[in-house]
């Protein structure tokens, strides 16, 4: 129904079953396109394309995102090229010489978990980690810390990385409202993947994504959506936050309104143009987060029932982290014994062409919009 969007990366990559949506989502073909006019317009413009990035297309990534999230104002979005830049300049908001609490779970991406391990040898940091299994009790007890703990920051995954569950981000961030100075949304693994209105979360929530995943426009291109009446002074800031004021630097440290105040340094805007590129796509052929996900959720029924029909020893529904298709995200998980069982299998599987990914004792199938079942998974046979 939709593999003649991704004509081209097909037509490379003739033969492979691709599993690892999740990890590196084909690309649609009219990024290509879209390099080629960053190329143009730098050419076109040199120097002066900073002008034009920011005074155009900037604004249109900007718009088109908020629509697909629910944002009353789209300057309230900042860019950058990694989330882990806008992990170190949220926590750069916060005083070094003082106590900070920090409440997360034991499911985040390695990124935010190794910095806030390593912020954690400061004794002055405290992070707790909450468990997010069992899941059908990790809303309460995760509720129940932020009561307890009062923690100046806290930060979730709206989709968990090494499992695909989706929590219920609108409710925790509620809970943390009037208790927590901050609370951070990671949404890589929801953004373009699972419904998402930010209109209904708590107005002081932070939330974090990019274009590497779902959005399907590759790396390079990440994304903060910050409060409207954010007064943050982030230690580690970059000379876009002065943009609007340069020709009148007087040498001082201003922040400016919404978003930019997070704002960084140079950086390459063509995933902006491929990410800009993919959205209008979508907007014209009237594919909804809403219908992706629907989409999404069908190929992974279909999956399930042709994998049931091979009774593979591993991938069966007993080691599927969660049946639940409703409370899932755009992977699916089998949790195996361990992680050189796990690599092994990745391993024969790639022999088979069936491309997957791995985090430690997990293996996780991802499924885009170029899936289309009924699948054929009789290479699983022996394996």
């Amino acid at each position: 129904m939709y593999q003649e969007l991704y004509s081209r990366f097909l037509a490379a990559r003739p033969g492979i079953q691709h599993f690892a949506c999740h990890s590196h989502h084909y690309w649609p073909d009219v990024t290509r396109e879209a390099m080629l006019e960053y190329w143009d317009d730098s050419a076109k413009k040199v120097d002066d394309k900073w002008g034009y990035l920011f005074s155009e297309k900037v604004p249109q990534a900007q718009r088109l995102i908020a629509k697909n999230l629910g944002v009353d104002d789209p300057e309230r979005i900042v860019f950058a090229p990694s989330t882990h830049e806008f992990v170190c300049r949220l926590l750069s908001c916060f005083d070094p010489s003082e106590p900070l609490k920090v409440l997360t779970t034991d499911s985040e991406f390695y990124s935010f978990d190794r910095q806030i391990n390593r912020f954690s040898e400061n004794p002055k940091v405290q992070t707790t980690k909450i468990p997010v299994e069992p899941f059908e009790t990790f809303h309460e007890r995760f509720e129940a810390a932020i009561k307890e703990i009062q923690p100046q920051l806290v930060f979730f995954s709206h989709v968990f990385f090494n499992s695909g569950l989706v929590c219920d981000a609108r409710r925790l961030s509620a809970a943390a409202a009037g208790l927590a100075r901050m609370t951070v949304v990671d949404g890589y693994h929801g953004f373009m993947a699972v419904p998402t209105d930010l209109s209904t979360f708590d107005s002081k929530v932070f939330y974090l994504a990019g274009s590497y995943k779902y959005a399907q426009g590759g790396e390079g291109c990440c994304f903060l959506v910050v409060p409207s009446d954010c007064q943050e002074r982030p230690l580690y800031t970059g000379w876009f936050a002065e943009l609007a004021d340069l020709d009148r630097y007087s040498g001082g440290v201003g922040y400016p309104r919404k978003g930019l105040r997070f704002a960084g340094s140079t950086m390459d805007l063509s995933p902006l143009y491929r990410l800009i590129a993919v959205l209008e796509l979508f907007q014209s052929k009237g594919l909804s987060v809403e219908r992706i996900h629907a989409h999404i959720q069908k190929q992974q029924g279909l999956f399930l029932k042709a994998l049931a029909e091979i009774q593979h020893p591993l991938l069966n529904e007993k080691n599927l982290i969660v049946n639940d298709l409703s409370k899932h995200g755009h992977f699916l998980t089998f949790r195996l014994s361990s992680v050189e069982i796990t690599e092994s299998l990745q391993g024969r599987l790639h022999q088979k062409n069936i491309h997957t990914d791995s985090r430690r004792e997990r293996l996780r199938f991802g499924f885009g919009l170029y899936h289309e079942g009924p699948y054929d998974l009789s290479a699983l046979k022996g394996l």
